[in-house]
């Protein structure tokens, strides 16, 4: 089979499945992601690893799951010795560029244990995740020298010195005041900062840029998004393009709060929760929460449109996903982490530009996916080898291809380490008791908590994962068997990364060509 040119890996961050007009969202329209759909595959059933940033990138960028990686939370540093796509690109003579967001925090005492912390290009290549930083900017509070983006503000005229906040997440109120998108009540003000020059315009001309000094090299390129993830602040026209009564229900119930499972009352205490469960919060932020992906969709139409130009769709492959979803208050919470779909499941869409995927062009695969799936994926479709000893992952080119792959996966994984929350003192366990591990199949979502009750959902017969029945007796039997199989996943986790299943066999049953006859009688 041939290999793809380019490959362009573009996340959102915090962006739901559901808020895509290919997916069925009533009102949001997102015509150039819908295209984008036509011209690939949309995975209907996609999921990520971890339902918080960091572990979850970390997961895409290492086709590991956070078990195996260990970056279980946002403060967690990426071990120095885990393997990035950025590292198999550079073995192999390629180069992974980065425009946005990471969260990859470095592993500082990593790196000064292999006197790797000074500026030697090793150091500041492990540091960076195996990106090589276009502008990086995790889009949460002000951006620092990572970053050009204060610098082009001011350049156009946000006289300022701390423009993030002044312009780009504040807005002016009905008093002529200043005030801040921190504070949701205020977003449904538009930015302060004009359209043509917010982070996501900004964004999409740092990877046109990268695209147009290429030339005609291949490349590879990360284009991360910060947005729709709050301050859920957007310039106009976007601010005021949807009303309340255009977005979708808020799918809560108040049986959820009938002998509510201890760690998601706890979540439910959290102030984003309260926020949420308030109605004016709900009716305020998700209209802007939809003008920001509507702006995002926008300017992937005119990446897009620069990519046709120059003949660059035709050779390059495109991943289109999200780090997870938002609850916006949906059972009753707000911001991410826990196991409901509205946070696990995200958008996915993959276009090969290959000829060898025209026969599943506009195709919505029902298959399951994992986030762990795009490193063998992006190696695979540019004819790299896989490093199976390591890479928990599957590649998705044999579904692009049109092929029927043997024994499929029939659940996804993903887990939670909360003992940096402050669920965790509520509930009153210590740091490595607050985990959480969940498998969820096509019926059913099971949850093992380390010191809580497990947690189940019949997504048969109650899809809006209203009534947990994690302590029915009658569900006894289900529980066990998904205990079972949660047990077994978690043993075949592959921790034997130094060496690869290649070597493993030219070693085996060896040891007298070494020299060493040990049991003979």
């Amino acid at each position: 089979m041939s290999s793809a040119r380019n490959i362009l890996f573009i996340m959102a961050d915090q962006l739901r499945w559901d808020h895509l007009g290919c997916s069925g969202h009533p009102y949001l329209r997102t015509p150039n992601l819908d295209a984008l759909a036509r011209r690939g595959v949309r995975f209907a059933n996609a999921f990520v690893n971890s339902g918080v940033c960091g572990p979850s990138r970390m997961s895409y960028y290492t086709g590991r799951y956070p078990i195996s990686h260990g970056a279980t939370w946002n403060r967690v540093p990426l071990p120095v010795g885990e393997v990035t796509l950025g590292e198999y690109l550079k073995g192999a003579g390629r180069t992974l560029a980065l425009a946005g967001k990471t969260h990859v925090m470095a592993d500082q005492e990593g790196l000064a244990r292999l006197a790797l912390d000074g500026q030697s290009a090793l150091g500041t290549f492990l540091e960076r995740g195996g990106f090589t930083e276009i502008d990086r900017y995790d889009g949460h509070h002000p951006p620092g020298n990572e970053s050009s983006y204060p610098a082009f503000l001011r350049a156009q005229g946000y006289d300022s010195a701390d423009p993030w906040s002044d312009y780009v997440i504040s807005g002016v109120d009905a008093q002529g005041r200043v005030v801040s998108g921190w504070h949701m009540r205020n977003v449904h003000l538009p930015a302060r900062v004009r359209e043509e020059h917010s982070e996501t315009a900004f964004m999409t001309d740092q990877a046109m840029g990268f695209m147009d000094r290429m030339g005609q090299q291949p490349w590879v390129l990360h284009l991360s998004y910060v947005k729709p993830h709050w301050p859920y602040m957007a310039p106009a026209p976007y601010h005021a393009m949807y009303t309340a009564d255009q977005c979708l229900p808020v799918q809560r119930s108040a049986a959820e709060r009938e002998d509510e499972h201890p760690v998601v009352a706890a979540y439910r205490q959290s102030e984003e929760s309260l926020s949420f469960q308030r109605e004016d919060c709900i009716r305020t932020v998700r209209p802007a929460y939809q003008g920001l992906i509507a702006q995002l969709d926008a300017h992937l139409g005119r990446l897009f449109e620069h990519m046709e130009a120059r003949g660059l769709m035709q050779d390059t492959l495109i991943v289109f996903t999200a780090d997870h979803g938002d609850y916006l208050g949906d059972h009753w919470l707000g911001e991410k982490e826990l196991f409901h779909d509205t946070v696990q499941k995200v958008p996915f869409i993959v276009v090969d530009p290959r000829r060898e995927a025209d026969a599943t062009r506009g195709r919505v695969e029902q298959r399951f996916v994992e986030a762990v799936d795009v490193v063998p994926t992006c190696l695979d479709a540019l004819g790299l080898a896989l490093p199976t000893h390591r890479i928990e992952g599957r590649s998705l080119c044999p579904l692009l291809r049109g092929e029927e792959p043997p024994e499929w996966r029939d659940f996804v994984y993903s887990e939670l380490d909360y003992s940096f929350k402050q669920a965790r003192r509520l509930v009153g366990v210590g740091p490595q008791e607050a985990r959480a591990f969940s498998l969820r199949t096509e019926r059913w979502r099971y949850v093992y908590w380390l010191h809580a009750p497990e947690q189940l959902y019949d997504l048969q017969a109650d899809p809006q994962e209203f009534h947990d029945l994690g302590r029915s007796a009658s569900h006894a039997g289900v529980r066990e068997t998904l205990r079972g199989q949660l047990l077994d996943f978690l043993a075949r986790r592959k921790h034997r990364t130094t060496v690869s299943d290649a070597f493993v066999e030219s070693r085996t049953n060896r040891h007298k060509q070494a020299g060493v006859f040990f049991g003979q009688w």
